[in-house]
């Protein structure tokens, strides 16, 4: 296969990010480029046209690369809903709840198979294959049974670039000492280092780097300097990433962090909104003034209810919403803003029923059937006064059962209703994904809390929406710039 592998001496050093940076510089060079993770652990998931379900961070390089996203992206995707328990996802599908002993016993026997196949039926439609691990090559307790890494380079036969944080210290150790524990086989397949996040002259860095080369024999492709970086992260490591500081005159948004949660990649929107302070919310004592307060999506949301009262947050959110609050539920958290949930087959949880926050005049109950379906739809104009279409993605098994009075939040394009929304549009729940990535629905929606505490419109000029696509092209050009292109390409043909 024609493609490069990027592996990482720890979490969160950066490889997601190096390897959507490369996903569209190899666009922009006229390759066709797709993204490939055999096993993804993350609550950030996505959910493809033919609604199969898999990593967020695969379907953002996939969007890097130009290209529809498909479950052979991330043919294996673990989501974490219990005390050692998670939904294991093959080819986009349920196939299983298993405990973590369970799982690494069938890794090798049940996983590696549909790891095989979809690397290589991904191969045989693209040009160039940017291959991202998981964690570190070098875990000694996972080693024998890890498919994600090593043995995944293997399978593809591509070289691998190591990617090093620098930011959390120890750079240096962390890379020999990495390499010292790979066996020799694969250790011959790490081809170039990177460094990333410096801050600093990197000539100051260089007598370090020429040392890591001599006792190494790996070329340092480059330093890559800290960059703050606006596309969706992975996993809950990258939590308090979203987080703005407010201003006296801010609209103060609390986010509730449940133990549990999941997607919270729809809320990065809210952090470029000028005059918006995001901040999370996980005891009574964070709990403060706020304006806004969003329940956002839980793989759990029985358990992370329960959690809710047992922290007294539960009363604080009714308080709010009692006092003029603003109160919004995605998903899980939509499920929790009703009166009852129900959930006799223990399909969530061993909590077979639970009092909502009584928000929202729905009541849940919990399926075996998942829902995971992209959806397109129309808001209730009798929030605003105005329709506005919305795009987005749903993934739950909680049915919504409406009570007599229940006006829904969204009309969808097949017919079916979802949500609701009451008090003039003050609290309001949907299970739709990414209602905030809308740039027509968060104008009107922050032009409503300002209008509440008598804050000025915003300008054109003064409400940014990112662009996904700018994003992805300085994350190109960041690499372009900092790493030696020649030695990469060499690889990519290779020479390296």
């Amino acid at each position: 296969m024609r493609g490069i592998m990027i592996q990482g001496t720890a979490s969160d050093v950066g490889k997601s990010v190096v390897a959507t940076a490369f996903c569209r510089l190899f666009a922009e060079e006229g390759y066709r480029v797709a993204p490939f993770k055999a096993q993804n652990m993350a609550l950030n998931s996505f959910v493809t046209v033919k609604g199969g379900e898999i990593g967020r961070s695969q379907a953002v390089q996939a969007e890097a690369a130009g290209i529809e996203a498909t479950v052979d992206m991330n043919p294996i995707l673990l989501k974490p809903k219990g005390e050692r328990i998670a939904e294991v996802i093959v080819h986009g599908q349920h196939y299983a709840d298993l405990e973590a002993g369970e799982y690494q016993n069938r890794t090798i026997s049940e996983m590696l198979g549909p790891v095989s196949q979809s690397l290589h039926r991904l191969a045989e439609q693209v040009d160039v294959l940017i291959i991202e691990g998981a964690g570190s090559p070098a875990e000694i307790n996972l080693k024998e049974r890890d498919i994600v890494n090593m043995r995944t380079a293997a399978l593809a036969d591509v070289p691998v670039i190591l990617v090093a944080d620098i930011d959390r210290g120890g750079v240096f150790a962390s890379v020999v000492g990495t390499l010292e524990i790979l066996d020799p086989s694969e250790r011959e397949r790490i081809k170039g280092i990177v460094i990333n996040k410096f801050r600093g002259d990197v000539s100051l860095l260089q007598p370090g780097l020429d040392w890591l080369e001599e006792k190494t024999g790996i070329p340092v492709l480059g330093v890559l300097p800290w960059k703050k970086v606006e596309i969706d992260p992975e996993d809950s490591l990258s939590l308090d990433k979203i987080v703005t500081h407010p201003s006296e005159k801010a609209i103060d948004i609390a986010l509730i962090r449940f133990p549990h949660i999941s997607n919270f990649t729809d809320f990065m929107p809210l952090m470029r909104i000028p005059g918006v302070g995001v901040r999370w919310i996980e005891n009574d004592t964070d709990w403060g003034n706020p304006d806004v307060v969003i329940l956002p999506g839980t793989k759990n949301t029985m358990a992370d209810l329960k959690w809710l009262y047992q922290k007294g947050l539960a009363d604080r959110i009714q308080q709010v919403a009692s006092t003029h609050g603003f109160v919004v539920g995605i998903c899980g958290g939509f499920q929790m803003l009703g009166h009852c949930l129900v959930d006799p087959e223990g399909v969530e949880s061993d909590i077979p029923h639970a009092d909502g926050l009584g928000l929202l005049p729905v009541n849940i109950h919990f399926e075996r059937r998942k829902r995971t379906v992209q959806t397109k739809g129309v808001v209730n104009s009798t929030l605003w006064g105005e329709e506005i279409q919305v795009v987005g993605y749903e993934i739950h098994r909680g049915r919504s059962q409406y009570n007599g009075e229940a006006v829904p939040f969204l009309y969808q394009n097949d017919g079916e209703v979802d949500g609701a929304v009451v008090a003039e549009g003050r609290i309001w729940g949907t299970h739709l994904h990414g209602v905030f990535d809308q740039p027509a629905f968060l104008r009107r929606w922050i032009e409503e809390l300002r209008g509440k505490k008598n804050l000025p419109s915003l300008g054109e000029n003064d409400f940014p929406i990112s662009s996904k696509e700018s994003s992805y092209s300085e994350l190109a050009q960041w690499v372009r710039d900092h790493l030696d292109m020649k030695k990469v390409q060499a690889m990519l043909e290779g020479k390296g």
